[in-house]
């Protein structure tokens, strides 16, 4: 596919109440989770209508999804006036808001998790990302989450800093249902696959069935496009621009490749012998943010079994549109991503340089999103008192 087709040509969508675009998605072994929450979706039924039409079989959050949610409506005016008027602290509010949308969210998507074996019907929450380089508190705050919410189709994120893998092992180890964020290096995501089969080894040992422990493994894709993208234009020579908007997609399929390749391994092989279940690989950041591609770029090309795509609902919605459907746009593909993956360092673009990047302001964006949220519902209780 011409990654810059914008044309509506090839849709699987031929119309009715259910998009055909999606229900072949998810045919092709892809779930569909939505990259988006607010209290607003949950009342007004469009959280609903989004799983009944559109194949939303899973939904993600953070803090900067948080943030614009309690923003940007009246929606949590009355919860934020009880807790004002019980004295709850900024931080006690801040997780009264969120454990209540994430338990409404798990409970909507239940029958989803039933349907599908636990593997679906998930509802994602952050931990703070102040101790994304914490792994202690990391855990703590994960367990936190874990038993608090209660809910069985929970999935805590963990970012994939070196300090949020040790804490991905512990968690899992202890019968957490890990969404591993924030990753950008392959050679990053096979530690992350390590730290999950070590946490499966170790949950065994301590007489854990686990078949009812759960993980994603988060590939951000148009954020690693978005960095090279720039320093490609900065070169400004044939070469680095006929890169442009391609290494995103090389870089995702290539971590495809590597979870064949971890999973096909003995020692995974004698945990899924035993019960446990394989850590599918999630592509994230699908929203197309460079406006010379096409607006379903990201999920056209990364079509593969055993998957998750999370997309914001303007993706979605696109994509139910005039989204273009192959069986499977990765596994057939790795000798191109190889090549890209050559010729981004033929024109000097540092893979690792890049990616140390994307993790640090990763971090850091998630960050002001939370502080952003405080801020903010510190001043709906001042108000509301």
């Amino acid at each position: 596919m011409n990654r810059f087709d914008k044309s509506p040509g090839g849709s699987v969508n031929s119309g009715g109440d259910r998009s055909c675009a999606t229900a072949a998605l998810s045919k092709a072994g892809v779930s569909i989770w939505l990259d988006d929450l607010s209290r607003d979706a949950l009342v007004s039924g469009e959280l609903r209508k989004l799983i009944d039409c559109y194949d939303v079989v899973g939904v993600t959050t953070n803090p900067t999804i948080f943030s614009s949610a309690v923003e940007g409506t009246d929606a949590y005016n009355e919860q934020l006036k009880k807790l004002a008027q019980s004295g709850a602290s900024v931080p006690d509010a801040v997780d009264a808001l969120v454990t209540a949308d994430i338990i409404d969210t798990a409970k909507l998507l239940y029958p989803t998790f039933q349907q599908t074996g636990s593997v679906d019907g998930r509802v994602s929450v952050e931990v703070e990302p102040a101790i994304a380089f914490q792994a202690k508190e990391t855990l703590e705050r994960a367990t936190h989450l874990w038993k608090t919410i209660d809910q069985p189709n929970l999935m805590v994120k963990i970012p994939a800093t070196a300090e949020g893998i040790d804490a991905i092992a512990e968690a899992t180890a202890a019968g957490i249902s890990v969404n591993v964020t924030l990753l950008f290096n392959i050679d990053v995501y096979r530690l992350v696959i390590r730290a999950y089969l070590s946490g499966l080894e170790r949950a065994l040992l301590a007489g854990r069935n686990i078949s009812d422990i759960f993980s994603v493994a988060s590939f951000f894709v148009s954020r690693v496009d978005t960095e090279v993208d720039t320093r490609l234009g900065d070169l400004d020579t044939p070469d680095a621009l006929e890169l442009r908007g391609t290494v995103g997609v090389a870089n995702a399929r290539l971590a495809y490749r590597v979870f064949q390749e971890e999973f096909a391994r003995g020692r995974a092989e004698r945990l899924l012998a035993r019960g446990a279940n394989i850590q599918r690989p999630l592509w994230a950041s699908t929203g197309v943010k460079n406006p010379e591609l096409a607006d379903t770029y990201y999920v056209n090309e990364l079509i593969a079994p055993d998957t998750v795509i999370t997309m914001p609902p303007g993706t979605l919605r696109a994509f139910a549109d005039h989204g273009r459907l192959s069986s499977d746009t990765i596994t057939d593909r790795y000798g191109d991503a190889v090549d890209t993956f050559e010729r981004l360092k033929a024109v000097g673009v540092s893979y690792e340089k890049v990616t140390d990047k994307l993790l640090a302001e990763g971090v850091e964006k998630f960050e002001s999103s939370w502080r952003k949220l405080n801020k903010t519902v510190a001043e709906a209780l001042r108000s509301s008192r």
